[in-house]
């Protein structure tokens, strides 16, 4: 394999299984005759996340519209990512919580590069504060407006994208 940036490296390594399949002929084998049978192509899909029971009802929970954090029952914090303790008490005591899904834009910024030929550009990558779950900020995608329409301290409100069983949170600015 030539010598790539280790973030491509990386990518190329894990090929399909986490994320945009970078394809260049000679770079990987398997992912070359994979390509030349048609069993993947250049389409650019978000990263398949690796379900655990920790993390499953973060990632499943938009298929009943549900946007669910973990939740201390003993502290009453909330914890993300998710993990099997509480990152304020040690509490062993956790469960998912479903929240409203609305917050504000913390911060954003305007991608530009065009990582896989699909892949539609520009596009807003924001942290989003969540209302109701304290401390919890999510790095997603702002969709459904204009990019210069997005701007610090909008409100938004989580819209879910399902790909392969996987339901990611993305948020979309509320009407006001």
């Amino acid at each position: 394999m030539g010598r790539f940036h280790p973030i491509v490296s990386a990518l190329l390594k894990e090929y399909c299984g986490s994320g945009i399949a970078l394809c260049h002929a000679g770079t990987n084998d398997r992912a070359q005759s994979d390509l030349e049978k048609g069993l993947i192509g250049m389409t650019w899909q978000r990263s398949r996340i690796r379900l655990d029971r920790d993390n499953r009802a973060f990632w499943t929970g938009g298929q009943e519209d549900k946007l669910n954090i973990m939740h201390c029952d003993d502290c009453g914090g909330f914890i993300h990512p998710p993990r099997p303790f509480c990152r304020h008490c040690q509490s062993e005591n956790v469960a998912p919580k479903a929240v409203s899904g609305k917050g504000v834009v913390d911060t954003y910024t305007i991608n530009h590069q065009k990582w896989a030929p699909d892949m539609d550009v520009p596009f807003v990558i924001a942290r989003v504060k969540l209302d109701d779950a304290p401390g919890v900020y999510l790095t997603t995608n702002i969709v459904n407006c204009a990019v210069e329409d997005v701007d610090m301290d909008d409100e938004v409100q989580v819209v879910f994208e399902e790909q392969d069983g996987i339901w990611y949170p993305l948020f979309e600015k509320v009407d006001g």
